[in-house]
């Protein structure tokens, strides 16, 4: 078998996602937060939630493919605290998470490469509406957090109400309703 046919290596390399907590949960003090992995599920599922109610009608693969690999710089980087990434030289992070990619991405495949890059583009309303599902799923789980009783989330809520939704009605609904959610106390 010839190195570019090897996928055994870049499939072990993700895995890491499994076991890397979402930073700014652990931050929070939230016990056991989900990983980053999770979160991407999590984002999928947005997905397949809206997907259905938006006209006209997106590309299902292209933004499941978007959101599935949104993140994977991470498994070799980490999940960068939105803190710290702000003290970062401008552009230093993007930089970082794209040469990660290309290691991690390009030796799964050139469509998961090109997955991430149409994500990073936000050029196709797929790419768009995978950003705001990747936003979102964070204010799902802030619900669940806060159902669970963990205390200590409200800083948190700002990002979600300042997410701009109106490209995607359902998008703007569901935002809305994790919001009264939020209001009456999750």
């Amino acid at each position: 078998m010839s190195a570019d046919t090897l996928l055994l290596s870049p499939l072990l390399d993700l895995l890491a996602l499994d076991r890397l907590p979402r930073t700014g949960w652990v931050i929070a003090g939230v016990p056991a937060p989900e990983s980053v992995a999770g979160h991407v599920l999590g984002a999928a599922h947005v997905a397949l939630a809206l997907a259905p109610r938006v006209n006209p009608a997106l590309d299902l693969g292209v933004l499941l493919s978007a959101i599935l690999v949104h993140d994977a710089p991470e498994a070799a980087s980490g999940d960068l605290p939105k803190r710290a990434a702000e003290h970062l030289p401008g552009g230093a992070k993007a930089v970082m998470e794209d040469g990660l990619a290309r290691e991690l991405l390009g030796a799964l495949s050139p469509a998961a490469l090109a997955a991430y890059a149409g994500y990073l583009a936000q050029d196709t309303r797929e790419s768009r509406l995978a950003r705001l599902c990747d936003k979102l799923q964070l204010g799902v789980r802030l619900v669940g957090y806060v159902r669970a009783g963990q205390a200590g989330l409200g800083d948190f809520r700002p990002g979600l109400e300042a997410l701009d939704c109106g490209e995607f009605p359902a998008a703007q609904a569901l935002q809305a309703e994790i919001l009264a959610a939020l209001d009456a106390g999750a």
